[in-house]
């Protein structure tokens, strides 16, 4: 299956880097950090599972949102968490993102390539998963006690995720 993520950038690493101790009591640690914008599901649209065919119905997307400006401004604003997440274990530990530029490429993806039910259109929440499982109490008490230093970016270019081979399968320009 293939996504579309925003690459997150050194600063973003390093802050989950810092959170790391913090993080030992959840079942799972996330060791590689992305920003997802969109899934691709078969079950919505026959083209999610070829990567030609993604990109090229990708592309008009994609200029039509560089017209508007040549990359994606995002910020990390703080930490939260999904008590139960439509999948996998819960709770899920995030760092959360802040970006109408990012919300606006989400509803026009949703438009072309459908809506995940419970994940995207209304319920898509923007975030970079730090870890999961474990306990509700320990999230919130993280959340609760923990301050981070805010981060700002400008996304240049997007990746279709291959989570079969957990890689990038393409890289796309926004400028």
């Amino acid at each position: 299956m293939f996504s579309l993520n925003v690459p997150v950038p050194g600063q973003v690493d390093r802050l989950a880097s810092e959170l790391h101790p913090k993080l030992t009591r959840f079942e799972r640690i996330r060791e590689r950090h992305t920003l997802l914008a969109k899934r691709f599901d078969t079950a919505l649209d026959d083209d999610a599972d070829s990567l030609p065919r993604l990109r090229e119905r990708l592309r008009p997307i994609l200029r039509e949102r560089r017209s508007g400006g040549s990359g994606i401004d995002l910020r990390v604003t703080g930490l939260d968490y999904f008590e139960t997440p439509p999948r996998g274990p819960g709770p899920v530990v995030y760092l959360t993102v802040e970006s109408p530029d990012l919300h606006a490429l989400h509803r026009r993806l949703c438009e072309s390539f459908g809506t995940v039910e419970g994940m995207e259109g209304e319920g898509y929440v923007p975030h970079v998963t730090l870890a999961r499982g474990g306990r509700i109490a320990d999230a919130a008490d993280l959340v609760d006690r923990t301050e981070i230093e805010p981060v700002a970016w400008t996304a240049n270019e997007v990746q279709i995720w291959d989570s079969r081979y957990r890689e990038p399968a393409a890289r796309i320009p926004l400028r």
